[in-house]
C-alpha cells in the first residue's frame, strides 16, 4: 500500500486560554503565518473528535443496525434532542439611526454580545437602507465560547456524571457503549445508547474549537424597516432587528422577524424581545433523526419524497414508547391519542414543525441534510443565469491568468468564478443601487457552489455584506469573498482579484491580480506531455465548456434547484479525483484518496484483484478516463488549477475530511466502488473484467453500511441501480445469480428499495429470470412438471409473479 502524502498543516501556537471574542472578520489568532487556518474535520463528516476516526472499529454483524439483538432497548438518536442545553437562538438584537449619532444598538437579548456594538450596529443598517421600505442582511460573526457558557457546560457535565454514577448503582449498566459509539459513524448514527454520549460530545467539540477553525460561525439574520413618520426630524425611523444563531438554517426565521420588528416599532421594550426570544427557542426539532454520512449523501442526491421514512416512524414509536411510560400506561395502540399527535413529513427532505409567536402558529421546514457551506436559502440557478445571459449573448474576453481561465480568454464567467474561489482569490460582489439582501445572497450560492457540499473554507472567511469602512479589516483577511454596494470598489484594482458586477452581469479580472508561479506540475508537463495548445483548446480538454451547456441546458428545461446543485456536488467531486490522479502522476502519492489494502500506485492494472483469494477484493481506483491520452490531455489542462488548488484552506481541509471520514464512508476497503462503478459505465469492457467487477460487488456489499456506499455511488440522477443490474444479463451464470442475490439485499434496503423501484420493466424482468433458473435447479424435480408450467419450467404461480414484476406490482419490496 502506498503511503499518501503528509498532511501539509499550516503552524502556530497552540492557545490554551481564549477570551470571549466578537468579530465580523477572523481573529489573528484563527490564522497562521502564511494566511491558512487551522483546520478541523468538518462536523458534516465527523461527529466526534478528529482522533476518534483512527478508533472506529466496524460491526462484524451483517444485519441492519436497527435489527441488531442487545441486552438493552436501543434509543434513536435526535439531531436537536429535547434534553440538549444548545439554543435555536441564541441572540436577538435591535438597532436604529439616529441623526445625531448614526447607527446605534438600542437593545441586546438576553445579554449583550462581547464585541464593538458599533461595528454590528453599522452592519445591521446597510448603506441607502433610508430609500427602501425593508431590506434583509446577513452577515457572519466570529464569536468565541464565553466564560459564562464554559461554566455551564462545566456545570452540566457534572451533572450528566452524577445521574450516570447513579444509574450505574441501580444496575443498569452499558456494556456495550464503546462498541456503539465507535461504530456509530458506519453505520447506526441515529440512535443513542446512554447519557455518556454527552459528555463525549461535548468534549470533543472542546478539542475541535481547540485545535480546529475554532467554534462555529455565529449567522446573524438582519431585517431593515423604515417607516414614514414626518413628526421626526429626517422624516422617517429606520430600526433593525437580527437573530443570531449557530444554524445555518436561518432563512427559516424570515417570517418571525418580519412580525417581531412590527410589534417592536408598537412596543419598543425588552419584554417583546424576550417573547421572539422563548418562542423560537421552544421549537421542537425533537423528532428529526439523525443521519449518517453515507445516508445523508443518499438522501440529498434523492427527490423521493420517502427516503429514509423508517427513520422518522422509528422516532415516534420511540417518542410515544415514552409518553406512555411517563403517565404509567404499559399499552401502545395504533390509534392512541399519544400517537395521533404526531404525522409523518410529506417530505423527508424537510422537517415540519412551527414556532408559536403571539398566540400564532408559524409553520417552518427545517432542512434534515445540511452540507457544509450552505448557509440560508440562495439559488444557484439564479447566480447561474445573472452571469450566464450577458456570456451567451454577448461574450467578453477575460484577461488570461492561469488559474482562472482555463478555457482561454473565453472561459465562462462561472468557470471563472469557481477557479477565483477554489484558488483563494479575492471575490467582491458588487450590487450598486440593489439591496444588501441581493449581494449577500450572491455570496452565499457562490460559497455553495465552490463548495459543492465537499469543500470547506469558504464561508468562514466570506462577508455577506459589508462597506467600505471595513476595508481595512477586510484586505487584512486572505482569499474572502464579499459583497458590497458601494461602487467605490470597481475603481480599486488593488482590493480584488475578481469583480462580480450583479447590475452588468460581468465579471472583471484585476489587473493588480498576484501572477500564477510557475510549479513543479507545471513544468512535468510541459516536459513530458506537450499536446497542442490550439488542439486542447478545441477539443475542450477540462470539460467544462460541456458541462456548462449541460447545466443551462437543465436550467432551460426547468429543472429545479436540486438537480443543479447534484450536478455541481458532481463537478467538485470529479475535480478533486483529478486533482488526486495528477498528485499521483506528478508527486507519486496522493493524500487526497486514502488507498485500500494492496493496492501500491495509480499505474496498477484496474480489474485485478488484490488477494486472489479474496473475490470481494479489486485493484484500480481513482477517476476512470477512457485512455491514456485523454488522461494526459485533462490533467495538462486543468494541472494550473491544481496547482492553486494545492496550497489553499480547502485543500487541506478536504485532506482532514478523506481522513477523518475514512471509516465513516462504508465498510468496503478493498474495492474502490466509485471506480470500477465508472469502468462499468463509461468503458466497453470485456465479459469476464465486467464479470469480476459484479462478482467483487457481490461478495464485498453484503450489510446496511455497505449497501449505503454503494448507493452513493450510483445516484438516481445518474441512471441509479442502471449499470449494477446489468449484471443479470451477463453471459455467465455465476454473475448473474450474484448479481440477483446482491439485488435482494439492495431491494429490502431502506434506501435501495427506492432505487429498485425505479429501475425499467425489462431490467425486473431478468431479475424474475435469474430467480426462477436458480429455483429451478435447487428444485430439479420442477423440470418436470412442464405441463404445470411454462417453457422455462417454472410453476404457473410463478409465472404470474413474473407478470406482476412486468407490471410492476412487485411485493418483495414493500413495506410490511
Amino acid at each position: 500500500m502506498a503511503n499518501p502524502l503528509p498532511i501539509r498543516t499550516p503552524t502556530g501556537e497552540s492557545q490554551t486560554e481564549k477570551p470571549p471574542h466578537l468579530a465580523s472578520f477572523p481573529s489573528s489568532s484563527q490564522l497562521s503565518a502564511s494566511g491558512k487556518t487551522r483546520i478541523s474535520p468538518a462536523a458534516s463528516f465527523l461527529k466526534r473528535s478528529p482522533s476518534s476516526a483512527q478508533k472506529l472499529r466496524r460491526r462484524a454483524s451483517v444485519e441492519h443496525p436497527d435489527l441488531l439483538q442487545t441486552g438493552k432497548p436501543r434509543r434513536f438518536k435526535s439531531q436537536y434532542p429535547l434534553d440538549s442545553s444548545e439554543r435555536h437562538v441564541e441572540y436577538i438584537l435591535v438597532a436604529s439611526f439616529h441623526i445625531d449619532r448614526g447607527p446605534i444598538m438600542e437593545h441586546q437579548y438576553p445579554a449583550a454580545i462581547s464585541g464593538d456594538e458599533s461595528m454590528l450596529a453599522e452592519l445591521m443598517l446597510p448603506d441607502q437602507t433610508h430609500v427602501r421600505s425593508q431590506d434583509w442582511t446577513i452577515f457572519f460573526l466570529h464569536k468565541d465560547t464565553g466564560e459564562d457558557d464554559e461554566d455551564a457546560d462545566q456545570e452540566g457535565k457534572k451533572k450528566r456524571k452524577k445521574g450516570r454514577k447513579n444509574k450505574d448503582t441501580d444496575g443498569q449498566e452499558n456494556q456495550y457503549n464503546d462498541h456503539e459509539r465507535n461504530a456509530e459513524e458506519s453505520s447506526d448514527d441515529d440512535y443513542d445508547d446512554d447519557d455518556d454520549d454527552d459528555d463525549n460530545e461535548g468534549d470533543d467539540d472542546d478539542e475541535e474549537e481547540e485545535g480546529g477553525e475554532g467554534p462555529p460561525l455565529m449567522y446573524v439574520l438582519n431585517l431593515v424597516n423604515t417607516k414614514q413618520d414626518n413628526t421626526v426630524r429626517r422624516g422617517a425611523v429606520v430600526k433593525a432587528m437580527a437573530i443570531c444563531t449557530r444554524h445555518s438554517f436561518l432563512h427559516i426565521y424570515k417570517p418571525l422577524l418580519l412580525l417581531a420588528l412590527e410589534e417592536y416599532f408598537k412596543a419598543p421594550y425588552p419584554e417583546t424581545l424576550a417573547s421572539l426570544y422563548d418562542a423560537v427557542n421552544a421549537m421542537d426539532l425533537s423528532l428529526l433523526p439523525r443521519f449518517s454520512l453515507l445516508e445523508r449523501s443518499i438522501l440529498q442526491a434523492s427527490d423521493s419524497k420517502d427516503m429514509f421514512i423508517e427513520k422518522f416512524e422509528r422516532m415516534i414509536e420511540q417518542r410515544v414508547a415514552d409518553d406512555e411510560s411517563e403517565r404509567g400506561s404499559g399499552s401502545s395502540s395504533l390509534g392512541s391519542p399519544t400517537k395521533a399527535r404526531y404525522t409523518l413529513p410529506r417530505d423527508t427532505h424537510e422537517y415540519e414543525s412551527k414556532v408559536v409567536y403571539n398566540e400564532i402558529p408559524i409553520p417552518v421546514k427545517i432542512p434534515t441534510v445540511i452540507w457544509p457551506e450552505t448557509v440560508g436559502d440562495f439559488s444557484l440557478i439564479k447566480l447561474i443565469q445573472i452571469f450566464a445571459a450577458p456570456h451567451s449573448t454577448a461574450p467578453q474576453p477575460f484577461a488570461l491568468h492561469p488559474h482562472l481561465t482555463t478555457n482561454g480568454a473565453y472561459t465562462h464567467p462561472i468557470i471563472v468564478l469557481v477557479n477565483a474561489m477554489l484558488t483563494q482569490k479575492r471575490v467582491v460582489f458588487l450590487g450598486h443601487n440593489r439591496p444588501s439582501g441581493e449581494v449577500a445572497e450572491a455570496v452565499l450560492a457562490a460559497c455553495a457552489l465552490a463548495s459543492g457540499g465537499i469543500l470547506r473554507g469558504f464561508t468562514r472567511y466570506a462577508f455577506p455584506y459589508t462597506d467600505l469602512t471595513k476595508i481595512d479589516d477586510l484586505l487584512k483577511v486572505p482569499g474572502f469573498v464579499a459583497g458590497v454596494t458601494n461602487p467605490t470598489f470597481a475603481n480599486h484594482p488593488e482590493w480584488w482579484d475578481l469583480l462580480c458586477d450583479l447590475p452588468t452581469g460581468r465579471m472583471k479580472i484585476s489587473s493588480r491580480v498576484e501572477p500564477a508561479p510557475v510549479t513543479e506540475g507545471s513544468k512535468f508537463f510541459q516536459q513530458n506531455n506537450t499536446p497542442s495548445g490550439q488542439a486542447a483548446a478545441s477539443l475542450d480538454p477540462t470539460g467544462d465548456m460541456t458541462f456548462m451547456n449541460d447545466i443551462l441546458q437543465s436550467i432551460n428545461q426547468r429543472y429545479g434547484e436540486g438537480v443543479i446543485r447534484a450536478k455541481w456536488r458532481a463537478y467538485i467531486l470529479k475535480f478533486t479525483r483529478v486533482a488526486a490522479a495528477f498528485e499521483e502522476t506528478v508527486y507519486g502519492a496522493s493524500a487526497l484518496y486514502i488507498m485500500g489494502p494492496g493496492e501500491e500506485s495509480a499505474s496498477s492494472g484496474g480489474g485485478l484483484k488484490v488477494d486472489p483469494s479474496d473475490p470481494a477484493s479489486l485493484r484500480g481506483h481513482g477517476y476512470v478516463w477512457p485512455d491514456e491520452s485523454a488522461k494526459n490531455r485533462e490533467l495538462a489542462a486543468c494541472v494550473s488549477r491544481i496547482e492553486g488548488w494545492r496550497n489553499t484552506r480547502s485543500y487541506y481541509g478536504f485532506i482532514q475530511d478523506v481522513a477523518a471520514s475514512y471509516h465513516a464512508t462504508g465498510p468496503v476497503k478493498s474495492t474502490d466502488l466509485q471506480h470500477h462503478h465508472d469502468r462499468l459505465r463509461s468503458l466497453k469492457l470485456p465479459s469476464e473484467v465486467a464479470g469480476t467487477i459484479y462478482l467483487a460487488f457481490a461478495h464485498s456489499i453484503r450489510d446496511y453500511a455497505g449497501i449505503c456506499q454503494l448507493l452513493t455511488v450510483t445516484p438516481e440522477s445518474q441512471a441509479g441501480l442502471f449499470y449494477v443490474s446489468l449484471g443479470l444479463f451477463h453471459t455467465d451464470p455465476v454473475v448473474r445469480e450474484a448479481t440477483a442475490d446482491l439485488i435482494d439485499r439492495i431491494s429490502s434496503h431502506e434506501a435501495g428499495r427506492h432505487f429498485w423501484n425505479r429501475v425499467g420493466r425489462f431490467t425486473k424482468l431478468a431479475y424474475s429470470r435469474a430467480r426462477r433458473d436458480r429455483d429451478a435447479l435447487v428444485n430439479s424435480p420442477a423440470l418436470s412438471a412442464g405441463s404445470h408450467g411454462d417453457v422455462f419450467g417454472a410453476p404457473l404461480q410463478q409465472q404470474q409473479s413474473l407478470v406482476g414484476v412486468a407490471l410492476g406490482e412487485t411485493t418483495s419490496n414493500r413495506r410490511s
